[in-house]
């Protein structure tokens, strides 16, 4: 059997931005690196970015066209270093 941190979930994120150029996906689960998970945005107008997770606490946010959003879907938050707020989910 193994163990819980070799346990992966596939999540999808979504964020409406219909007018952006670019949304990336960052968070701590890539060290907040800003090239990793670019996002793909769809005919709606959706950017969605799929990854695989292991099971824990993260902390991420959106870097959209240079500016740093939290999720307006999650409600799970925490203030950062500075002073601004992260999403927070929980992989079970």
């Amino acid at each position: 059997m193994p163990k819980k941190a070799d346990i992966k979930r596939k999540l999808t994120f979504t964020l409406d931005a219909p007018s952006a150029k670019e949304v990336i996906l960052v968070g701590d689960f890539n060290k907040w690196d800003r090239k990793r998970h670019p996002m793909e945005q769809n005919a709606k107008g959706l950017w969605n970015k799929t990854v695989m997770l292991s099971i824990g606490r993260y902390e991420y946010k959106f870097l959209v066209d240079g500016e740093w959003w939290h999720d307006p879907k999650n409600d799970q938050v925490c203030y950062n270093q500075y002073g601004t707020l992260n999403s927070i989910i929980n992989v079970v």
